[in-house]
């Protein structure tokens, strides 16, 4: 078979068709994904419409074959440059490939500019520690496939090239991803494990907040089993089924009635802390987050096909709650 050879440092390739391609294949558009499988079939697709996949000695079509010795030439543009500002902000970072990377995110880091949070961000962040950055479509961008709330804390995956972006999205849609959660929420559940399922959508009155069962909501399908019961409050492990915005903390306040502690939207403020002891109240005191941690992600690499699983610690603050709880508020049973 034919190998497509890099001409230049600008990604550019030409391409001999050959009888046994011509036997192989069918169409041009599926030839040119087995000889560039660094580009997704999106990314070629979009090459072609641009003018940017030709031949000089053949009349070319994405749904057939050219005649074997046509010579295809691939030029890749390089992406360009995105408004977006590579800030020097410390990242934990769990793995890093060509392709994608992995992090621990903090509680309070942003991950995506937008109002309010221009700069600060995590892909301002990824921007400057991957100044190589391939991009995304035709931006030099960082590719978030899902996003942690602000205030939630823990592992994450970024793409950083086209191929390795669609094949997470792929994975996400598909829900071929492990995703565990641990929180800790306010109140004792009926069941020490279930499945919460629900839609969820804007909320029809605080555009801040996202609802259960809402017109033109969304399927959402948390799982959870209690880790822990104390006096008045739970350590938890959650399972998402699907990645709806704010869904463990929409699902544990409105289906299972035990608000993540000390979350500021779905929670009811200070009075949700009453029955705690002095000392929780005392380690929470003026904190404006969640207890809520993303602790694994696993899934089959979109580019290598190796299963590749990371975890994460939950921050000091919500280990501190669950250290107090075991002190003086055990009453697990």
């Amino acid at each position: 078979m034919s190998e497509a050879t890099p001409e230049t440092e600008n990604e550019n390739y030409q391409i001999t068709v050959t009888t046994e391609d011509r036997n192989e294949f069918k169409r041009l558009d599926v030839f040119l994904v087995a000889k560039l499988p660094q580009f997704s079939r999106s990314t070629l697709k979009r090459l072609f419409e641009d003018e940017e996949i030709s031949s000089e000695t053949a009349s070319l079509s994405l749904n057939k074959m050219p005649v074997a010795g046509t010579i295809i030439e691939v030029e890749v543009p390089p992406p360009l440059p995105s408004d977006l500002v590579a800030e020097n902000i410390s990242l934990e970072i769990l793995y890093e490939d060509p392709h994608l990377i992995i992090i621990n995110k903090p509680v309070g880091l942003v991950v995506h500019p937008a109002p309010g949070h221009y700069t600060g961000t995590l892909v301002n962040a990824i921007l400057h520690h991957c100044p190589d950055l391939k991009g995304i479509g035709s931006e030099k961008r960082p590719g978030i496939v899902h996003r942690l709330d602000m205030g939630t804390s823990g592992v994450m995956v970024v793409a950083k090239d086209q191929a390795t972006h669609e094949g997470l999205v792929q994975l996400f849609s598909t829900h071929d991803i492990d995703r565990k959660y641990e929180a800790i929420i306010i109140g004792i559940p009926n069941s020490n494990e279930g499945n919460l399922a629900s839609t969820i959508g804007r909320h029809p009155t605080n555009r801040l907040k996202m609802a259960a069962n809402v017109k033109n909501g969304k399927k959402a399908v948390t799982h959870f089993k209690v880790i822990k019961k104390y006096e008045n409050c739970t350590h938890i492990e959650l399972q998402l089924e699907t990645g709806r915005t704010h869904q463990i903390r929409v699902h544990m306040a409105q289906l299972l009635n035990c608000p993540v502690m000390c979350d500021p939207l779905y929670g009811s403020g200070s009075s949700s802390l009453k029955k705690q002891s002095e000392k929780i109240k005392q380690l929470v005191e003026g904190y404006a987050y969640q207890l809520l941690h993303a602790r694994e992600l696993g899934f089959i690499h979109p580019i290598t096909k190796v299963k590749i699983h990371f975890t994460a610690p939950a921050p000091e603050i919500f280990q501190s709650v669950i250290r107090e709880l075991e002190l003086t508020h055990d009453k697990s049973f």
